[in-house]
């Protein structure tokens, strides 16, 4: 196959580009060329190796366009639909296919970003918050209500603090320390629901200064606001061993919290229902390449101390295997509690369902080890 990308990109985007076209195969595909298909999605070690063409998508030639995460979000939801494969928020996706009846993309389950939330919520050390439980009656800030990493982390503490978003006081900052990372926030981040109450803070301050000022007790927060990585001294985390409370979390629920998955226009799979399959391989093997480099020279590659230390204790708790795509029993369990946390939240206008969000010719598909 050929490992070269090709920078030419089909114009595919009006909606009656496939219309009363019969679905291909994917020998009629190779017999006429590959498709010349556009690509977005963060250069991480596990997608690079199809980012930079070590890994072909079987048929399929790719133009890589490099995005952040807002502007992914905003090109599939809001925009122009430029991109035909693209990482994608899950939750704000969510919102789009329940609220707003966005059939455009279907979802694929690869699952790009995954992260444990504890880690998340920072908290002014002199607010007097030393534990979940007193959140309660504070004040917290976000730049984004309905992201996906909020939404998790509303769902964890209620599941296990019983700590609801009606028990607190909610801030939204107008500016975003972490947007050069992200991105601009999309409408489906920003979505304010009924019943609660969420006021705008001091207008251009970003979230971190909300949190230094004591404007807000509290933060949720993807990335790490500004005065953390500063190490600001009035600025910590709820959780100050958030490895052992994730990892607790983790053994309790089998939850590994899912950020991103990737989306792929509708309009291909119906055309060409078999290239789910052939994304879908192709990102599992990009991932074994960086499970590879992990276990030979990861150790030299990164410069952490104890890496070798903190590989074996993942696997030892999460299996070899820890960054599992497909649909297999753990990781529908995980998409469904995020269906519920949306639902229960009065995000979405209903609860979702696997068949909903995931196109019919990737409900089957799980790693085959």
């Amino acid at each position: 196959m050929n490992k070269s990308i090709s920078f030419l990109t089909l114009a595919i985007g009006s909606s009656s580009a496939f219309a009363n076209v019969a679905p291909t195969t994917q020998a009629q595909v190779a017999a006429q060329g590959n498709l010349q298909l556009t690509i977005s999605g963060y250069e991480f070690p596990r997608l690079k190796p199809i980012l930079n063409g070590q890994v072909d998508i079987e048929g399929v030639d790719l133009d890589y366009v490099k995005m952040g995460i807002g502007e992914m979000n905003n090109d599939v939801l809001n925009g122009e639909q430029t991109l035909d494969i693209t990482e994608i928020g899950l939750h704000p996706y969510m919102l789009a296919y329940a609220n707003e009846d966005f059939r455009d993309y279907t979802l694929l389950p690869i699952f790009p970003l995954r992260v444990f939330r504890h880690k998340s919520i920072f908290i002014n050390k002199e607010s007097g918050i030393e534990k979940p439980e007193d959140l309660k009656g504070k004040t917290i800030g976000t730049p984004g209500y309905s992201s996906t990493s909020l939404t998790w982390i509303r769902g964890m503490l209620l599941d296990e603090y019983d700590i609801t978003p009606q028990d607190v006081n909610w801030i939204a900052s107008d500016v975003d320390s972490s947007k050069e990372l992200t991105g601009a926030v999309s409408a489906q981040e920003a979505m304010m629901p009924n019943g609660v109450v969420i006021r705008t803070g001091t207008p251009g301050k970003d979230e971190s200064e909300l949190l230094v000022t004591g404007e807000v007790d509290a933060l949720f927060h993807a990335a790490e606001p500004k005065a953390y990585v500063q190490r600001h001294e009035s600025v910590g985390r709820l959780f100050e061993d958030s490895r052992t409370a994730e990892q607790t979390y983790y053994a309790k629920t089998g939850i590994f919290p899912i950020m991103h998955a990737v989306a792929i226009k509708t309009e291909l799979l119906e055309q060409h229902p078999w290239l789910a399959e052939a994304v879908f391989d192709a990102y599992v093997e990009a991932k074994d390449i960086a499970y590879a480099q992990m276990n030979k020279l990861g150790w030299a590659a990164d410069m952490m101390p104890w890496y070798v230390q903190e590989l074996e204790a993942t696997r030892t708790l999460m299996g070899d295997n820890f960054f599992t795509y497909g649909l297999d029993e753990k990781n529908t369990k995980t998409l469904e509690t995020l269906f519920r946390y949306s639902h229960e939240q009065g995000l979405s206008d209903y609860q979702l369902k696997i068949e909903d969000t995931f196109h019919k010719s990737a409900l089957e598909l799980v790693e085959q080890k």
